[in-house]
């Protein structure tokens, strides 16, 4: 379980009603299939050996003699297969008659969950049958065996540490159908016992809008449990004297589903659900509390430890929705959050006047975008932004013209004010020589801009709007006490990425075809910070050539703070997310650049100005991170050079 990642399956085979002996061969053809396609945990629909539909059948000894026969072949049939196979049949303990999953691993029984929601309505009758198994966990004997059978079960697997040292630990509970639909599931106490995996053997009828209700079902109790959820319903083969019946096979993960079969259908579904994501989110979610329930009884088994093959997707671009509809609602709401932030703030201090520095690039554009959109929500004065260009000697024609153009064409006070005579007297006062074009060089230049501003907003009675973005600030890449302050920094938990869909959203839906124009300009320019004199009037100072792509340092940043992954997991996602894009050597190389610039530069967001956050990664020393900014990276570079 290399990284926390283990392949699951849900399988759904096709059966005949009351032939024990066909569904049973159905069922390990199946199992094997599966098991050759890496899956580790594996779940069959309910009362998968003799089918779901077998009515008054049930109340037939010969059935239940048979269901039981059909079960020892299973588990005959798994020797050599370490996995966790769930399967569903009729079982009689003491007299009375339960719907139970058999837990099997590698030729061996381990026991039996009993469904606890036994339903009675509509076209459901089950408790003509079965009784519930709502008691505790009782001794049965089964081929001779003494195993447990009750719902309060966890089965455990303790994986071999992996190359972090790090032992994951799988806990594996199991649910039947209608559990999942009660006010309270059994999930829900399992998950709180510590089951990180939920099982569900289901047998579930097709009716018009069904299918949408159940997905979200699946779906939201993995989130609310923070879990993985194995879903695997009855299909084809079922009686359809009455009902037709789904077929349906899901994997969810957290919220997310990873894998869904939609309806009719039959076969393996398959995904690699990932236990250390899950494990990172409950630790992060201190509210959630997993604690000892002395009602669980834990069962083992064993899994081998050979790496588990991905098929998983990796979107390289995590903090942006794929879905373009999707993407314009995100892109809305963020706006909203943005903008409402700026609003309060200048509520509270009664200020009716905002500075904004404008570069012409793509962090300043969204910066007085948002301004715009806080006036208005105020009913204020579009003119009272000044946004205020400055050119130096790094300023080119093109960034230049769009900011002028920009601020006109959104109705904002604009002002012009060239700091290089500012800059060269500096340069003289400390005795710096201009052509020799450093970091003093640089920073001069940012830094006499920030006090332009400061001073600006002192005159108009106003405050500096913060440009900078959090992919900036996770690197550094600003100058401290220049751009790295403000008095309220709109941009500081968007991540470059974003940023470039965010302009692209307002230029798309809410603006002039004059000011989309120049806003489509912007976003063809290339990120700089403008600070060293341009090559034949172009920009010479690409800040990707320097830092590396924004796209990478996004997708290392979203895994590192939001999921807590080592920089080895990071870097195998990584290559699976962006191949074709950027080869491994490539990688690897910005991957220990963004470790070093993350851990080296702590110091500068240790005192970042106020901010809204508008996402789950944020870098404010008052909300979600707690860093020490002479903390070491020593650790996370020695995993990264194993790679």
């Amino acid at each position: 379980m290399k990284d926390g990642f283990i392949k699951v399956a849900a399988v759904t085979p096709k059966i005949r009603v009351a032939d024990v002996a066909y569904n049973t061969q159905e069922v390990i053809r199946l199992l094997r299939e599966a098991a050759g396609q890496g899956a580790k945990i594996i779940a069959f629909p309910e009362l998968v050996l003799t089918g779901y539909t077998c009515n008054d059948l049930f109340l037939q000894r010969a059935l239940l003699q048979e269901a039981r026969r059909g079960l020892s072949e299973v588990i005959h049939a798994s020797a050599g297969i370490r996995a966790l196979i769930f399967v569903g049949l009729p079982l009689e303990v003491d007299g009375r008659l339960y719907n139970t999953a058999a837990a099997v691993s590698d030729g061996k029984l381990l026991g039996f969950v009993p469904k606890r929601a036994i339903p009675n309505y509509s076209e459901y009758y089950e408790q003509r049958y079965f009784a519930s198994g709502n008691g505790k966990t009782i001794p049965v004997v089964f081929d001779g065996c003494q195993v447990p059978m009750g719902a309060f079960q966890l089965f455990v697997c303790e994986a071999k540490e992996d190359g972090h040292g790090v032992p994951y630990t799988l806990k594996v509970a199991c649910e039947i159908c209608e559990d999942l639909w009660m006010p309270d599931p059994p999930s829900t106490r399992a998950a709180m016992a510590g089951a990180n995996v939920i099982v569900n053997l289901s047998a579930s009828v097709e009716v018009t809008g069904k299918t949408a209700y159940r997905r979200d079902l699946v779906r939201m109790t993995s989130a609310r449990l923070v879990a993985a959820y194995l879903y695997a319903s009855a299909g084809e083969g079922e009686s359809s004297q009455d009902l037709v019946f789904c077929g349906q096979r899901m994997i969810a993960e957290n919220g997310s589903v990873l894998a869904d079969s939609g309806r009719f259908t039959t076969g393996i579904t398959c995904a690699e659900i990932d236990v250390d994501r899950l494990d990172a989110e409950r630790r992060r979610i201190t509210t959630f509390g997993c604690r000892r329930d002395e009602e669980f009884i834990s069962t083992k088994f064993d899994l081998d430890d050979t790496k588990t093959v991905l098929t998983r997707v990796f979107d390289p671009q995590p903090f942006v929705p794929s879905e373009a509809e999707h993407r314009a609602s995100r892109c809305e709401e963020i706006f909203q959050i943005q903008a409402l932030g700026l609003k309060k703030r200048l509520e509270h201090i009664g200020a009716k006047n905002a500075v904004i520095g404008i570069s012409g690039g793509l962090d300043s554009t969204l910066a007085l975008l948002v301004c715009v959109k806080a006036f208005d929500m105020l009913s204020l004065d579009r003119k009272g932004i000044l946004a205020v260009t400055m050119p130096a000697f790094g300023t080119t024609d093109r960034t230049y013209r769009n900011a002028v153009s920009m601020s006109e064409a959104l109705g904002c006070s604009l002002r012009e004010i060239n700091i290089r005579k500012a800059v060269l007297q500096h340069f003289a006062d400390i005795g710096h020589d201009p052509s020799v074009t450093d970091v003093t060089y640089e920073n001069a230049q940012a830094r006499e801009r920030t006090q332009v501003l400061m001073d600006l907003a002192n005159q108009t009675g106003g405050i500096v709007i913060g440009t900078g973005d959090l992919s900036e600030l996770a690197l550094g890449w600003a100058t401290y006490n220049g751009d790295h302050m403000s008095m309220y920094a709109v941009n500081s938990s968007v991540p470059k990425t974003l940023v470039r869909h965010l302009v692209r959203y307002y230029a798309q839906t809410q603006c002039t075809e004059e000011l989309k124009k120049v806003l489509e300009d912007v976003l063809d320019t290339p990120v700089s910070p403008e600070l060293l004199p341009p090559k034949d009037g172009e920009i010479a100072q690409k800040t990707e050539d320097l830092v590396g792509p924004y796209e990478l340092h996004d997708f290392f940043l979203y895994y590192m703070l939001r999921f807590g992954f080592a920089p080895s997991k990071i870097y195998r996602i990584a290559v699976a997310a962006f191949e074709g894009r950027f080869d491994s050597g490539t990688i690897l190389k910005w991957l220990k650049k963004f470790y070093w610039r993350f851990f080296s530069q702590q110091y500068k967001r240790s005192c970042v100005p106020d901010g809204p956050k508008v996402g789950t990664v944020a870098v404010s020393p008052r909300g979600d991170l707690r860093m020490p900014s002479d903390a070491c990276v020593a650790l996370w570079q020695k995993d990264l050079e194993t790679l």
